[in-house]
């Protein structure tokens, strides 16, 4: 099983301390990722907190200690960085609008309950998709590539999405890109341990929030990218996408709630 890698939350208040030590591992190891960039953020639960400390230090023994002029913050912008990174070969997707949770929708992968877009009348998702989009395409941001907050989506989201261009999203469950909804789905992983042991054919997604990362999770996709499973997402963009079966919606639905309630040990 190959492993690709999504970075959420990329936000203008991000903790920039962690976002650069994870990029070194990744340019370290050559790998582009996707990341989930917020059009206008409103979550102040995105935001560094100025009491936290810069976690800074080196990740790897191979690793240059010189910083990385690209994204200090003091030098260029974080839309100059996003710009940057998408030259760099780094896919964008657009990370919701604003963050911010207005519904206690699971929608149609219920990994939580929580959403900005489920539950919301179409007409409201087709003007927030649309305002995302323009927000981005302000700072010379563009892309056909979704990322809903908290995995949360519904039907009405499907159709904002297709309305506003969009055709592709990062969520679901299996091993290979598949179609739905005339929409094509790249999965994320269900248990990142058991990817880890997968010998089989196929891809997946690894969902990273580089703002909550604390050592021992550095150490940890260290050890990932030194499986030799994580390749960069062109590689997987370039395989042609399968059509879905009828079980799928049902399949990733019941996986979702199972996983929900695992975590959290409530229904």
């Amino acid at each position: 099983m190959k492993i690709v890698i999504r970075l959420d939350d990329i936000s203008p208040g991000m903790d920039m301390g962690k976002f650069r030590r994870f990029k070194r591992l990744l340019d370290e190891n050559h790998i582009r990722p996707l990341i989930g960039v917020v059009p206008e953020n409103m979550d102040p639960k995105l935001e560094k907190r100025e009491t936290d400390e810069e976690e800074d230090a080196p990740v790897s023994r191979n690793r240059s200690t010189d910083p990385d002029d690209k994204i200090k913050e003091k030098d260029y912008p974080f839309w100059h960085l996003v710009r940057n990174l998408q030259s760099e070969g780094w896919i964008i997707a657009m990370h919701g609008l604003h963050h911010v949770y207005t519904t206690n929708k699971g929608g149609m992968l219920p990994l939580n309950k929580q959403s900005e877009f489920a539950g919301i009348d179409l007409e409201k998702q087709i003007a927030m998709i649309a305002e995302g989009k323009k927000i981005l395409g302000t700072h010379g941001i563009a892309t056909d590539f979704f990322m809903a907050p908290s995995h949360s989506y519904d039907r009405n989201t499907m159709t904002a999405l297709a309305e506003n261009g969009f055709r592709r999203i990062t969520d679901g469950f299996g091993k290979r890109a598949y179609r739905r909804f005339d929409m094509t789905f790249y999965p994320i992983s269900f248990k990142k341990d058991a990817v880890l042991k997968d010998e089989s054919e196929g891809y997946t997604t690894f969902v990273v929030h580089t703002n909550t990362l604390n050592g021992d999770d550095f150490a940890f996709y260290e050890k990932v990218f030194d499986s030799g499973k994580v390749v960069s997402w062109d590689e997987w963009l370039s395989q042609d996408p399968v059509e879905a079966s009828e079980l799928q919606g049902i399949k990733e639905y019941l996986m979702a709630r199972f996983k929900y309630i695992a975590v959290h040990k409530r229904w």
